[in-house]
């Protein structure tokens, strides 16, 4: 399957089953290696899907007027930066 067309769970489902095969340690290097590519494309995937709801994503602020429409912008410590 085409990795960028995986839904987001479906990236952290592959993703999950990668780390925990890796963790195990009884995967040869080769394979470990490539399981260790494959993760950090996935993990960027998502990261990349993750952006692209948050900028859909508007917030509804309460005001003296009624409700206003206001884009999502997390802060900068969310992200760790």
């Amino acid at each position: 399957m085409e990795e960028q067309q995986l839904s987001f769970e479906e990236a952290m489902e592959r993703l999950e089953a990668i780390v925990s095969r890796l963790e195990n340690g009884d995967v040869p290097l080769e394979t470990a290696i490539e399981l260790f590519q494959e993760g950090m494309k996935l993990s960027q995937l998502c990261g990349t899907k993750l952006e692209q709801v948050e900028r859909k994503i508007e917030v509804l602020i309460e005001t003296e007027n009624g409700f206003q429409k206001k884009p999502f912008a997390p802060s900068n410590e969310d992200r760790g930066e």
